[in-house]
């Protein structure tokens, strides 16, 4: 194409010029201008008038002769161009001055011109809207923590009683305590939720858009707080943001009860028209950013540089100003925790419920949103942590003098049972028939007892973590609420003793099943930073092989559950770790089975028609766990390899209203059953450790492997015999999570003797005192400290 230009303006200049022709724009003069007609020439002309000037050239051998034959090609894809041209224009000025067009332009313009004009919302009239949308925001999420009281006898209590007991009642009473009582909690979460919608407004610089994406974010955190206290009595925490972003969110959904389902629905529907108004507001306001601003040409004058410096610092300082408070919240002496204390806030970490009714759900969320995970002990240092490694050491070569097996020359199995334990120990609960008759012949005759447990109604992840690594959920700090999702995934190599087979045979010592999803908890992350070889669920590849359910339950049932661990001992030829996680028995419990006998053999009294519904579902459930599990043992005493099996419920469920509605029952409420039993082919089968030497009566979930490792007279590393050592002196030591109940001894912690009698904080001996100083050391190391611990023997056999 250049080298066409190139010739055709030679040409002009070395051609002949019309008299009546510019010599340089190639158009009419001035001094004799002439009509210009557009001819109409058919593509079928143009195309032959190039195609003959192709010819041409391709024939030409001389270059002056070719040069003219470009500028004739050239001049005719001008002229065919002009042409087109000229046709278009003439039929667009048709269009454009057709009546029709006239009109619609003419309406445009109108249109046009009233938007120009649209009047701008006063910055006053956006500070009213914020200051309704965080109040309405502040009751709707405090309006989830309440549940309507219930009377054993209606007619004994007053009106006045009733209303204030009410959830309006105490949703009035915690607005109106700023007046009443001069605690601030309301005005509190009031200022958090603000801080928020600031953020909201500066960022996104549009505050209609920013009012519709608070309201929806705050609503649907509403409504997941009000379904996960009436199934957990626990609110949304931080860590509970995992299951959405791992992918989780169907499978939660499934969890809403159907009493539910009519607040999410019309929650959906409130969200939708409110979406809807806010889009056309912002439509309609004429004042279009909240602080002018412009990403073109920022530089272009001094009003533009002002507007765009003002959005970044109001944008930055929002999200600093946030996340300062936040950070420090939880931080005793920070400004933001001086600040919320001054205000009335009294945390209740080790409790959440307690502390979102007491202190709102949004200030509990905050300050769980960076949590601790353990204060630095006095003394830790590397020096410290090797002298411990040292004495342990010292006591384990001493202990394995006697012992005369190993662990890793049996199979471990480590059975999670969801929600088991016995419904007659419920207070008010009588039954005619004993649901579990054969687990409860398997306790007599072999090494078992009651496990304190952390959680009620829920908490499985923390029971399980305990487990597998031997560290106390007590001894965490007391914002660590879910050590799977804000401890694991962030520890390099974290230990759990699955790796003692592991460290015997390879990868393939241990594999984990969970006939549920694998992200749930994080757990396909933390199974692979534990080490297990395989993590068998419904959604892994492949997928865990027998899935079969019972009747109209949605869950795996448990002899499903048991038989992948039966083919997975039978296709090994070598002992390993096995690690059970069951869904048979998880709540919610909706009349899911067709014959239930327990209908009729509960007869307890004083439950509600609700109550009494879901309690039997459950001991349904118990039921068949029992004659699955009896099941499951004779299997493995055909198997001629040594087994051995920890069984354990991790929490009681949540349908006992009626007992947890008595805070004397609290402690009894986190007791499930637990039993360690070996095959014939051990040489530890039948074995019974005596319950007052051995302290077997009642224990908490982090000793299970030393106890086990007792009850299979196993060889020890050091770290159990730690365990061991402790376990002696401290039977059971736990955080109960989800209520004190009386039981703490004004701390978050729960001490019980080998009776099962509440040990107070003051009433610790000097050894006990030591041996829990020591286990603080151990642990901050093993997690939050520098590890020291990993280059000696402490975890070595």
């Amino acid at each position: 194409m250049p080298m066409l230009a190139f010739v055709d303006f030679r040409h002009r200049i070395h051609s002949p010029k019309n008299e009546n022709q510019d010599a340089f724009t190639n158009e009419p003069s001035e001094e004799a201008p002439r009509q210009i007609t557009p001819t109409v020439t058919s593509e079928a002309d143009s195309a032959a008038d190039a195609s003959k000037t192709t010819e041409t050239i391709s024939n030409v051998s001389d270059d002056a002769t070719k040069l003219n034959s470009l500028t004739l090609l050239t001049r005719s894809i001008k002229r065919t161009a002009s042409q087109i041209s000229a046709w278009f224009i003439t039929h667009a000025k048709a269009i454009l001055t057709s009546k029709q067009m006239q009109s619609l332009l003419k309406a445009l313009a109108t249109i046009h011109t009233l938007w120009q004009k649209r009047t701008k919302c006063p910055y006053t009239l956006y500070a009213v809207v914020m200051a309704l949308m965080t109040a309405a925001a502040t009751l709707f999420i405090q309006w989830g923590m309440y549940t309507e009281p219930t009377y054993d006898d209606p007619n004994a209590v007053d009106d006045t009683t009733k209303i204030l007991n009410s959830i309006n009642g105490q949703l009035t009473k915690f607005v109106s305590q700023m007046w009443l009582e001069g605690r601030l909690n309301w005005l509190l979460n009031f200022c958090a939720l603000g801080m928020i919608y600031l953020v909201l407004v500066f960022v996104l610089n549009r505050f209609w858009i920013a009012t519709a994406v608070f309201a929806i974010v705050m609503s649907s955190f509403a409504v997941a707080n009000s379904i996960k206290v009436d199934l957990r009595n626990e609110p949304v925490i931080p860590s509970d943001l995992s299951f959405l972003t791992s992918g989780n969110g169907g499978e939660i959904t499934s969890f809403i009860p159907k009493g539910s389902q009519g607040l999410v629905d019309g929650t959906i529907t409130m969200l939708v028209w409110l979406t809807i108004i806010c889009l056309i507001l912002q439509c309609m306001d004429g004042r279009r950013c909240v602080i002018p601003f412009h990403w073109w040409r920022p530089f272009r004058n001094t009003k533009t540089i002002i507007g765009n410096c003002t959005r970044i610092i109001a944008a930055g300082m929002s999200i600093a100003f946030l996340c300062s408070f936040t950070w420090t919240l939880s931080i005793p002496s920070a400004w933001g925790y001086e600040w919320a204390q001054a205000w009335n806030d009294s945390p209740k970490p080790w409790n959440s419920a307690d502390d979102a009714r007491a202190n709102g759900p949004t200030m509990t969320f905050l300050r769980l949103a960076f949590p601790k995970i353990m204060e630095k002990p006095d003394g830790y240092s590397q020096e410290t942590m090797e002298t411990l490694a040292k004495k342990y050491s010292e006591q384990a070569e001493i202990t394995n003098q006697s012992r005369t097996s190993n662990l890793t020359d049996s199979t471990v199995i480590m059975i999670l049972s969801e929600t088991f334990s016995d419904p007659m120990r419920v207070p008010g609960i009588t039954l005619l028939e004993d649901p579990m008759p054969n687990i409860r012949s398997i306790k007599e005759s072999t090494t078992s007892g009651l496990m304190l447990s952390p959680g009620y109604g829920g908490g499985t992840a923390n029971i399980e973590y305990q487990t597998l690594t031997g560290l106390d959920l007590a001894l965490f700090d007391d914002s660590m609420q879910s050590m799977y999702q804000e401890l694991v995934p962030h520890q390099k190599k974290p230990y759990s003793f699955n790796q003692i087979w592991n460290t015997k045979y390879g990868k393939t010592g241990s594999v984990a099943f969970h006939p549920y999803y694998k992200n749930m908890y994080l757990r396909d992350v933390n199974y692979k930073k534990f080490g297990f070889n395989k993590y068998y669920t419904l959604d892994s590849d492949p997928a865990i092989t027998y899935q079969d359910t019972i009747d109209n339950s949605p869950y795996v049932s448990d002899a499903s559950s048991y038989q992948n661990v039966i083919d997975q001992i039978n296709g090994e030829t070598h002992p390993q770790f096995i690690q059970l996680i069951t869904m048979q028995n998880h709540s919610p419990h909706s009349g899911w089975y067709n014959d239930n006998e327990f209908d009729s053999a509960n007869v307890s009294d004083n439950l509600t028609d609700e109550e009494r519904f879901e309690v039997n579902t459950y001991i349904k459930g118990v039921n068949i766990t029992d004659r699955a599990t009896g099941d499951f043992l004779n299997q493995l005493n055909a198997i001629d390899k040594p087994i051995t099996v920890i069984f354990y419920g991790d929490h009681l469920p949540s349908d006992y209203v009626t007992a947890n509605a008595d805070e004397n029952n609290s402690l009894t409420l986190h007791e499930t059953d637990y039993f360690i039993w070996s095959n014939q082919a051990s040489n530890t089968a039948g074995t019974k450790l005596d319950p007052i030497s051995s302290s077997t009566s009642y224990t908490s979930p982090n000793y299970f492997m030393a106890l086990a490792s007792e009850h299979m007279n196993a060889k020890v590393s050091p770290y159990l015999t730690f365990l061991s050592d402790v376990r002696s002196n401290l039977p059971a030591v736990e955080r109960l999570v989800l209520g004190e109940g009386g039981y703490s001894g004004g701390t978050s912690s729960v001490y019980l003797n080998q009776d099962g009698n509440v040990i107070k904080h003051k009433a610790l001996s000097k050894q006990q005192r030591q041996l829990l100083k020591e286990y603080r050391l151990i642990q901050y190391d093993m997690t939050a400290g520098k590890n020291y611990l990993a280059n000696t023997t402490f975890f070595d056999i």
